[in-house]
């Protein structure tokens, strides 16, 4: 399963390719923004290096990379509830 933002919502057998068009991708700018959704709902709270490092995740890696470790935060979050 994946959520409207492309996020897979369960476990991942195959690379997550599943976003609203094929052929456009989140930008680095997009991706950032999913990624401080996602830590905000887990209630995350960032440091000046956390901050960083989400910048650079965000920044440098391909969708289905970034897609999975942002649903490892998301799924963690969902087993605490």
């Amino acid at each position: 399963m994946t959520a409207t933002d492309g996020i897979p919502t369960g476990p991942i057998t195959s690379e997550p390719l599943c976003y609203e068009t094929y052929d456009h991708f989140p930008t680095a700018e997009e991706r950032a923004a999913i990624l401080r959704d996602t830590f905000s709902a887990a209630g995350i709270e960032l440091g000046a290096y956390d901050e960083r490092i989400a910048h650079w995740l965000a920044d440098t890696s391909d969708w289905g990379t970034f897609a999975v470790i942002t649903s490892w935060v998301q799924r963690a979050v969902q087993t605490r509830a």
